[in-house]
């Protein structure tokens, strides 16, 4: 009997760099840990400020701006590095980054359209005259002229 040796394709292979050194990973990593320190300080900072009886709204609504601001900063940088889109072309990044901000405009669309739409209802809505507009003083609502 004759046994004939199996020959194995040669594996096809490309040089390549690591596309993240180690220095650039905790580069990131201390940057995200700074940018959560400061996250939480804001939110605890906004905490005690709710527990002031005469506190200041729009200081709370510059707080909160600031850490979406930071949480899309965070958001940024583990894309970019931990899924390593920073290193792909323009063409596919642009192939993700499009569609995700029409999903959000979509969704901001839908919401503010919503709220438009509730109002309005609400506003004009004939079986609840509590809701409807305000009557001058001195008239019954639904009283005729």
């Amino acid at each position: 009997m004759e046994q004939h040796a199996a020959v194995a394709s040669p594996e096809i292979t490309f040089p390549h760099e690591p596309a993240s050194s180690t220095k650039r990973v905790w580069k990131v990593f201390w940057i995200l840990l700074i940018i959560t320190m400061v996250e939480l300080s804001f939110g605890f900072t906004i905490y005690f400020i709710h527990k002031n009886p005469n506190f200041n709204e729009h200081l709370v609504l510059a707080f909160k701006g600031t850490i979406v601001i930071l949480s899309l900063a965070k958001a940024y940088y583990i894309v970019s590095v931990f899924m390593h889109l920073g290193d792909e072309i323009r063409n596919m990044i642009m192939t993700i980054v499009l569609p995700l901000l029409l999903f959000i405009w979509f969704i901001a669309a839908f919401l503010w359209d919503g709220y438009a739409w509730r109002n309005l209802k609400n506003k004009f809505n004939r079986d609840l005259p509590q809701q409807t507009q305000p009557q001058p003083e001195g008239r019954k609502p639904g009283a005729l002229d």
